[in-house]
């Protein structure tokens, strides 16, 4: 893969942008690419697999023409737990007015009074007093009493309820299990097509994560798993989410249930404590849902959204994620380029290049240190243009880009896998560097080389590089060094 010189200046957060309809539509997707995507997302809630394949060959061959490594996320649907449908089309549901959760009724006869129900283990979960909210919340209701394979209920905040809306119940609780008979179906065909990341929907503890990880065996090696925290039993509790952290590569803050579940006021701390904890235990963190909704039908995001955004990137994220916007939307190369404006402008920020990332912690591993040590360095040394690290897996890029600067972080790696795998780390830019060819001393020579025709380094700069004694050794990286860029 050839590669392009760099723009500057160099965003550091990087956009995750779900892949349909809109993203299929002639020369959209390569714009999309172009406008600054990082990572594509492959949502298996929609589509087949010939059209999750189909996509992602494209992405792959207009990311080589370009010279981007662009990351694929396939992202499993989990539990469907929903409502079934009405016999003559949506309804309105009144406030006050007594509405039924029917689990024995014909699944196309619902109507005013009652529906069916996909998720038959309903009737276990809930019992009266509990409040049920439908429609990603816009619709309420509370659980007055159970009665055979009903559940009857109130409607606390009615309107408009369609076909096939989901369930959520306050506080959480629903026991449906987070890999359904589709998801392991969907999970080989993510293997097969050779996705670079894994999400995983409705966790609820680090075993689910690690059922996945079994699921993806010796043939999805190479795949990072993500988890989706989208349930209240999910961050209840340090524990349950620290394993849950710890047990995959990266984790979404999957805010559309994850808000329904335990009430907006708690999402925004939820969410600064999900991105802080995921940077401190070395784990990549996206944010997303309704980053910027409203550009599913217009050009400009509203100022709400630009501050939702901009707060995201404050707080640390490595990645902002569209969903409707670029894949059914109006305008998805507009809304990648005013995400790309909003983070840039966030970056520029004092706090955002600030760091007391684990200041006051004793280290245990070498390639932690090594890699901890450039940052800090780079930090606080002037005339340091960037921070190179030779690397085979990606890792150290990962452990530098925990702590925040205003430095591009390179990965130098040969493998391809490697170099997709660091399109999600913050501030963290891949390029290829097969070193096999190279004599040992030559290396740091070809590298200050790279860095200079890709425009992150000039002649009189500083570069810090780290490195191991073998290279393509994981876990090897025992250097650092402090290099002057002496020539074009």
């Amino acid at each position: 893969m050839s590669t392009q010189p760099l723009h500057t200046p160099i965003r550091r957060t990087k956009i995750v942008a779900t892949l349909g309809p809109a993203s299929d539509r002639e020369g959209v997707l390569e714009a999309m690419i172009s406008a600054g995507v990082d990572v594509v997302r492959l949502n298996f809630s929609h589509g087949s697999p010939e059209d999750h394949r189909r996509r992602l060959t494209e992405v792959r061959e207009i990311a080589s023409r370009l010279g981007r490594s662009v990351a694929a996320l396939g992202d499993l649907q989990g539990p469907k737990i929903r409502i079934a449908r009405f016999a003559n089309g949506a309804v309105t549901l009144a406030e006050g007015a007594p509405f039924v959760l029917d689990m024995a009724l014909d699944g196309a006869a619902g109507d005013a009074e009652r529906v069916g129900c996909d998720y038959k283990q309903l009737i276990e979960d809930v019992d009266a007093g509990d409040r049920l909210l439908l429609d990603d919340g816009r619709l309420v209701l509370d659980v007055e009493r159970i009665e055979g394979q009903a559940i009857h209920t109130r409607v606390v905040v009615g309107g408009k309820l369609s076909n096939n809306k989901g369930i959520n119940k306050q506080g959480g609780g629903l026991s449906a299990p987070a890999l359904t008979d589709k998801d392991r179906a969907d999970l080989m065909t993510a293997i097969d097509i050779g996705v670079d990341y894994l999400a995983v929907s409705f966790p609820r503890t680090a075993a689910d994560m690690r059922e996945a990880r079994e699921l993806l065996g010796e043939a999805g090696k190479e795949i990072g798993l993500v988890a989706k925290l989208e349930r209240a039993e999910a961050v209840a509790d340090d524990a349950t989410l620290d394993g849950i952290i710890e047990a995959c590569e990266a984790v979404m803050v999957a805010r559309g249930d994850l808000g329904v579940e335990i009430g907006d006021a708690r999402l925004i701390g939820t969410q600064k404590r999900i991105i802080k904890r995921a940077r401190q235990l070395n784990r990549a963190v996206i944010t997303a849902t309704q980053m910027m909704e409203s550009m599913i039908e217009s050009p400009l995001p509203t100022r709400a959204e630009v501050f939702d955004v901009a707060n995201a990137v404050l707080d640390g994220t490595d990645a902002v994620m569209l969903s409707a916007e670029t894949a059914a939307g109006d305008f998805p190369v507009e809304t990648i380029e005013a995400m790309d404006r909003v983070c840039l402008g966030a970056e520029r920020e004092r706090i955002a290049q600030e760091s007391g990332h684990r200041i006051h912690e004793g280290f245990t591993k070498i390639d932690e240190t090594i890699a901890l040590s450039a940052m800090y360095a780079a930090n606080h040394l002037s005339g340091v243009a960037a921070i190179a690290c030779m690397t085979s897996t990606g890792y150290t890029p990962l452990i530098a880009s925990r702590i925040r600067s205003g430095l591009p972080i390179v990965g130098l790696a040969h493998s391809a896998i490697a170099q997709r795998r660091m399109a999600l780390y913050r501030g963290v830019v891949s390029l290829p560097f097969d070193t096999s060819e190279m004599a040992a001393e030559e290396l740091n020579d070809q590298a200050m080389a790279l860095l200079v025709e890709q425009g992150i380094a000039e002649v009189g700069d500083h570069v810090m590089l780290t490195r191991g004694d073998h290279m393509n050794a994981h876990g090897g990286t025992n250097t650092l060094k402090i290099l002057k860029v002496e020539k074009a």
